[in-house]
């Protein structure tokens, strides 16, 4: 395969809500440019980009994927990404890596939640927007007035600036053509060849006011964006055809119009034509701004230290600590980004081959024959294969053998890539998604995108002793690999946790233990992280005292609990004059305190929301020492939490819901039983927006009830907000099968 300059690549993010056929869309792309002999179907797996078991079994893309067209001198690389809300995060990571966006509608449903989010995280980006109205077919019967009822939409909901470059060819016997605006031109296809390549035609008849009318509207929004271009509009009345081709690409290139294509990927009519637009309008790799990214100075240590989990040993503890040792080492530091790194200001960097080595990781897949294979874009500079490399993000060196473009799974060898270009390497060492690699030297570290924080957390048990042996590398592989799923360990209960943005996403991850690396487990029920907290002031006493012959112990402090406000954590301050207690001796307080509260005192959950001062107390110069003071405050923090109200906090949600407007009443009656505030009704389109905030307890099985009420029509996302007092009825049902703490320190 040849190596292809920047200016020669077209790096597309395919994005839109779930079915609104993605997926599809790709495969008829890539058959059109001949780099597929049939076109692959996502049912049966064959399309390029749906490759992974579970997304074929569940006919849902959850992870971005990434292909590639040679188009006429051009290379696309095609990033395919996930459309149902749980998984969406995915695609603002690939956002990061693509020049531009097409944003796909299914055209018998219109905009619909997910296709909003993405199109503002493209905003976000300013990154340019091509909109496909996708599955044309299904507007067979409506013919053109269905077509302008959906640009209206389009342009109620996104502006004027969504034009369409294209007319659709429709009648009764279904979607079979487009007419290019610009050239003037009509591109037909057969029904039954299904090859996605049309022959050029005149323009229907029917069709000919219409093209000329959409012809001339396109002209004039071109044409505002440039006075030359006015100036020969209004003198002509026109703008000649390279000169509109010219002033077309710029428009979008700079977010002044947003072109809206018409398409059928399983039917594949206008695949060809749409690769056409993107060669000569999309942006090139090398017209990106310059790349952002910080200096760093010195070496950073990996925080993700999982060595020797290839080797696990057998035996039953051996395991159980290799589980801890991930557990514990990921919990903090999944994502690369919080890696300690010291900066020295932001580096700004050309998409230019003559410009230093840059390297961005953007993606890890563990192939069962390949080994790890991580997914990177060129940001600057030329890579060469058997190149060696600087890890900025952890540190040492990395060989890149083998490079590769990637089509779908499989790796086509390539001798270099050029800067603006997606490629993969298999089995590098230690570096992981959201790393920055380059040449000595030139140093830069690109940060990568923020994922929301996980919504679902579920016990994980492994169900046999040699599942528990298989399980500490198969997580290992799968943390790597997805950036949504965090694994960590209860310090309270010594349970295993495994978090995600939902129960499909959780589901689905315990199927790739099984199916992947056959390791089973067993999910027991979500788990809520409640807190306590205390609504009034208090102070106690706690004096320890314990005498053994020879050294005893000897502790006694006095200490004032006070409520601080919602998420303000944990306070802690002295108030210590003339050396009641030694300095030396406070932080023992304070540590007795932290520990005592992370155990609870009505439920056994953390207590958060508090000030602890200590303003008093007494030592002895032969018995004092720090676990006499820890005890003490132990034994105070106990006496004052039974003065100060304690009350149980619950995680509320900030919940969006999306559906038709006639589901509206069912749906915020349903959040109304389920404790939910509803702040207001939007209407978005066809669909209405429910905002509210529910409890997390109330919402761990709410996307079964949602598909119920809308008939699968609904949609939701959710991120926590924050925490609020537990009602007195609910909580007296928490607390009955909750574990309370122990009451006293054993002596």
């Amino acid at each position: 395969m040849q190596s292809y300059p920047g200016s020669e690549i077209r790096n597309v993010a395919v994005v839109g809500h779930a079915h609104c056929g993605k997926t599809t869309l790709i495969a008829s792309l890539l058959q059109a440019a001949g780099m597929t002999t049939t076109q692959g179907r996502v049912q049966d797996g064959s399309a390029v980009t749906a490759y992974d078991e579970e997304e074929v079994a569940r006919a849902t893309t959850m992870q971005n994927a990434v292909a590639f067209a040679e188009w006429q001198g051009v290379k696309v690389n095609l990033i395919d990404t996930p459309g149902f809300h749980m998984f969406s995060s995915e695609a603002k990571s690939a956002m990061q890596m693509a020049e531009a966006v097409l944003i796909l509608v299914r055209a018998q449903s219109g905009i619909e939640a997910v296709t909003e989010r993405v199109w503002r995280w493209a905003e976000e980006f300013n990154l340019p927007r091509i909109v496909v109205l996708n599955q044309m077919d299904a507007l067979r019967t409506q013919g053109l007035d269905g077509v302008e009822e959906l640009l209206g939409e389009l342009r109620e909901r996104w502006g004027r600036s969504c034009i369409p470059v294209q007319l659709p060819v429709l009648d009764q016997n279904g979607f079979h053509g487009v007419v290019d605006l610009v050239t003037m031109q009509a591109f037909l296809y057969s029904q039954t060849a299904g090859t996605g390549r049309g022959q050029i035609a005149e323009i229907p008849h029917e069709l000919k006011e219409a093209a000329r009318v959409a012809h001339e509207a396109l002209v004039e929004l071109v044409a505002e964006g440039k006075d030359e271009l006015l100036d020969e509009f209004f003198e002509v009345g026109t703008i000649p055809e390279q000169h509109l081709i010219t002033a077309l690409h710029e428009a979008i290139r700079e977010d002044r119009i947003f072109p809206v294509l018409f398409a059928s990927g399983i039917a594949a009519v206008g695949s060809d034509h749409l690769l056409d637009f993107l060669k000569v309008y999309a942006p090139t790799a090398a017209e990106r701004t310059a790349c952002a990214g910080s200096s760093i100075q010195g070496q950073l240590q990996d925080a993700v230290q999982a060595a020797s989990l290839a080797g696990i040993d057998s035996d039953r503890e051996a395991s159980r600590d290799s589980l801890t040792a991930v557990a514990d080492s990921l919990a903090g530091n999944h994502d690369s980004g919080s890696h300690p790194a010291v900066r020295a200001g932001v580096v700004m960097r050309a998409v230019r081959d003559e410009e230093p080595l840059a390297v961005f990781v953007f993606k890890t897949l563990h192939d069962p024959f390949a080994g790890k294979i991580s997914f990177f874009k060129v940001i600057s500079g030329v890579l060469r294969n058997d190149q060696t490399v600087e890890n900025y993000s952890r540190g040492g060196q990395e060989r890149l053998s083998h490079l590769s473009a990637m089509q779908g799974r499989r790796a086509i060898e390539v001798s270099e890539l050029h800067a603006g270009d997606l490629g993969a390497v298999a089995r590098l060492r230690e570096t992981l998604t959201g790393d920055t690699l380059g040449q000595r030297g030139a140093e830069m570290r690109v940060e990568p995108v923020n994922f929301p924080e996980p919504s679902m957390t579920y016990a994980i048990e492994p169900r046999t002793r040699a599942d528990e042996d298989k399980l500490a590398p198969a997580l290992h592989k799968l943390l790597e690999e997805d950036r949504m799923l965090r694994f960590f360990r209860d310090a309270q209960t010594q349970e295993f946790l495994v978090a995600g943005a939902g129960q499909q996403h959780i589901e689905t991850v315990v199927a790739r233990l099984k199916r992947r690396f056959h390791a089973e487990v067993t999910l027991k029920a979500p788990k809520v992280p409640y807190r306590e907290t205390i609504r009034a002031r208090a102070e106690a006493q706690g004096r320890h005292k314990k005498q053994s012959g020879g050294h005893g112990q000897f502790g006694d402090c006095r200490i004032r609990l006070e409520p601080l406000p919602r998420g303000a954590g944990f306070q802690f301050a002295s108030e210590i004059f003339g050396g009641a207690i030694p300095r030396q001796f406070v932080p023992a307080v304070e540590k007795g305190i932290v520990e005592t509260a992370l155990s609870g005192h009505i439920a056994g959950y953390p207590v958060v929301d508090f000030r602890a001062t200590v303003f008093d107390g007494s030592y002895h110069e032969v018995d004092s020492n720090e676990l006499s003071f820890k005890i003490a405050a132990r034994m105070a923090f106990r006496q004052a939490m039974e003065q100060a109200r304690p009350c149980l906090l619950e995680p509320v949600m900030q919940v969006e819901v999306e559906a038709p407007e006639e589901y509206a009443g069912a749906l915020m009656g349903d959040l109304n039983t389920r404790r939910g505030h509803v702040l207001g009704m939007m209407p978005r389109g066809r669909t209405v927006v429910i905002e509210a905030e529910v409890p997390m307890a109330e919402m761990l099985q709410y996307g079964a009830t949602l598909t119920s009420l809308t008939q699968g029509r609904g949609s939701f996302h959710m991120e926590a907000k924050g925490y609020e007092m537990v009602p007195t009825a609910v909580a007296e049902r928490i607390l009955a099968t909750a574990r309370r703490p122990v009451a006293a320190e054993a002596e």
